[in-house]
């Protein structure tokens, strides 16, 4: 697999705490990646250092582009700006979306900022809008919309300027159970079709069995990866790992119960 975001020792500090504590972290291209683990462990820090809304202390993180690797952590606040608009989507557990525009307009803003021209981005919103199942919805606003149409639209606004990685951070949090898979079978597969690298921080464990590859964080550190476990003795311990199981479905899960001690 080709990687497309590579972090090298990264390290992050809190007043009185390490966030994340000399990680490395490799995600490829085309994969789905789940990042769990208990409150205060570090994932979401990890995320948002990986999509460039955070600084680290410390390390590297390369973002390989059909041009050329671009480290993320020497980028200027502009450069790092254009990069998110241009490379990265974003899909949050309130969807971080603003109330006083439609659908249609929050995910064509998306491409205005980039350049693009009104018309041609509110196609290409209509497009993205109707292939995640909200034709007939693009004019309205969101305390018109459920939950799950809510967070379809955000879906479509992270993919619609053709982002290569797509970040989620507890895409599924504030939805009931039924919603939450129809969200998840939404986002997993209009990524996975466009070849995207998606990565979801999540406490749900349904969410993580889902994913193609599970990553475990605990007090800073990874301590384990179900694409690439950790061998280093810094890095993890024996008794944290989860037990072998006989499916990588059955195999998420038991890192994601592990992680939780459940």
């Amino acid at each position: 697999m080709n990687a497309i975001l590579h972090a090298q020792q990264l390290t992050k500090h809190y007043p009185g705490s390490i966030a994340l504590d000399h990680v490395d972290f490799i995600a490829n291209a085309g994969e789905s990646i789940a990042i769990i683990g208990p409150s205060g462990s570090g994932k979401t820090t990890l995320l948002h250092c990986l999509a460039g809304i955070l600084r680290p202390d410390a390390g590297s993180i390369t973002l390989n582009t059909p041009s050329a690797p671009m480290r993320l952590d020497t980028l200027g606040d502009a450069a790092l700006s254009r990069l998110r608009r241009e490379e990265f989507g974003f899909v949050f557990q309130q969807g971080m979306l603003l109330p006083e525009l439609t659908a249609l307009e929050n995910v064509a803003l998306a491409l205005m900022l980039n350049g693009t021209d009104r018309a041609t981005s509110e196609s290409r919103a209509a497009e993205w809008l109707a292939a995640l199942g909200l034709a007939g919805m693009e004019q309205r606003r969101l305390g018109e919309l459920s939950g799950g149409q809510v967070q379809r639209v955000a879906i479509a606004r992270a993919q619609v300027t053709g982002a290569r990685v797509v970040f989620a951070d507890e895409p599924t949090g504030a939805l009931d159970s039924a919603t939450s898979k129809e969200v998840l079978d939404v986002l997993l597969h209009s990524v996975a079709a466009n070849g995207r690298t998606l990565l979801v921080v999540t406490h749900d464990p349904n969410v993580a069995a889902r994913c193609r590859r599970v990553v475990e964080l605990r007090d800073g550190r990874i301590v384990s990866d179900s694409g690439s476990p950790v061998s280093a003795p810094s890095q993890a311990e024996p008794s944290s790992q989860a037990a072998p199981a006989s499916s990588p479905a059955e195999a998420a899960t038991a890192n994601f119960k592990g992680a939780f001690n459940v």
